[in-house]
């Protein structure tokens, strides 16, 4: 329960710095694709399939995120 807890916290506190949920979505989507591709070398296929996207869908997001799209 430690990660549960970890994200109420978080989110209690963005909440109180009046942080919107698109925003919040956005940044939280651009940190988990980052790490995907960190943690797959940046192999844009296999972090699609890591976050259960499809690799069309992983690279319009990257696109749409001004992402490099590789390892970092």
């Amino acid at each position: 329960m430690f990660v549960k807890e970890k994200l109420e916290s978080l989110v209690a506190e963005m909440f109180e710095k009046r942080i919107y949920l698109d925003e919040a979505v956005r940044e939280f989507e651009k940190k988990f694709i980052l790490n995907a591709l960190a943690q797959t070398g940046g192999n844009q296929t296999k972090a699609a399939e890591v976050l259960g996207l499809h690799r069309n869908t992983l690279n319009r997001k990257i696109g749409q995120y001004k992402l490099n799209g590789r390892a970092k």
